[in-house]
């Protein structure tokens, strides 16, 4: 059913997995107006865990890495950068949470407001937007931003 125009988010197992996208029971959610719906509506669960919180309809859904996921990076040093996100955000990129995790995927945080404060994994497109700005110095590897350098940190989890 991840093909319907519209449908009731009980009775399947959905999951958001590394490579930025929805499924229902293994089976991708092509329809982009419904994967935004659940991009927009995820939030954790307050245990650990994540849901699709639509008011009228709340389902418990699986997360491979991130809830959120980073598509575009545009900007530059000089000007600073923004991210756009797949709930469809458009923000600064908060260059201060920049880290790096296992091989060698790079994550920020985004603030959703009443949602909480999100990681999110960059997608490799987002990711190559970004690296051809790193520069390499005597304290490690740092984004140079708006006149400060943030170094990109290892990700301690």
């Amino acid at each position: 059913m991840p093909k319907a125009g519209f449908w009731a988010i009980g009775g399947y197992d959905i999951n958001f997995r590394r490579d930025g996208r929805w499924y229902a029971d293994d089976e991708l959610v092509e329809n982009k107006r419904i994967a935004l719906l659940f991009s927009q509506h995820v939030q954790s669960d307050g245990e650990g865990g994540w849901v699709i919180d639509l008011q009228i309809d709340r389902q418990p859904v699986r997360v491979e890495d991130t809830a959120l996921v980073v598509q575009r990076v545009e900007g530059d040093p000089a000007a600073g950068f923004q991210v756009r996100t797949n709930d469809a955000v458009v923000e600064p990129l908060d260059c201060a949470s920049l880290e790096i995790g296992p091989d060698n995927v790079l994550y920020c945080t985004v603030d959703r407001g009443a949602r909480g404060k999100i990681r999110a994994r960059f997608l490799r497109s987002a990711y190559y937007a970004l690296v051809q700005h790193l520069v390499e110095t005597d304290e490690g590897i740092v984004l140079p931003c708006v006149g400060s350098n943030y170094p990109i940190r290892e990700h301690a989890g």
